[in-house]
């Protein structure tokens, strides 16, 4: 499992946005993508992938698009 944590100061108000790839019991692989308020239940949205090569491309895209709106990588989890 592959997570990117990132976080946003802005105006005050501390977000969050998470970008997770797994692998499902389907033998599928899925990119799991989670923003909001820092400290509460935020949005979510689940994507599947056949292959790992995929995923992976994904959820790098998602991460650098989540640069580019000011979030600052916290964390990486392998």
């Amino acid at each position: 499992m592959l997570t990117f944590l990132m976080t946003r100061t802005a105006e005050s108000r501390a977000r969050f946005y998470r970008v997770e790839v797994a692998y499902n019991l389907f033998g599928e692989y899925s990119v799991v993508r989670e923003w909001g308020p820092k400290g509460r239940g935020g949005q979510h949205l689940l994507v599947w992938f056949s292959n790992l090569r995929d995923a992976c491309m994904a959820a790098e895209r998602w991460r650098k698009r989540a640069m580019r709106r000011g979030y600052v990588t916290e964390g990486t989890t392998v």
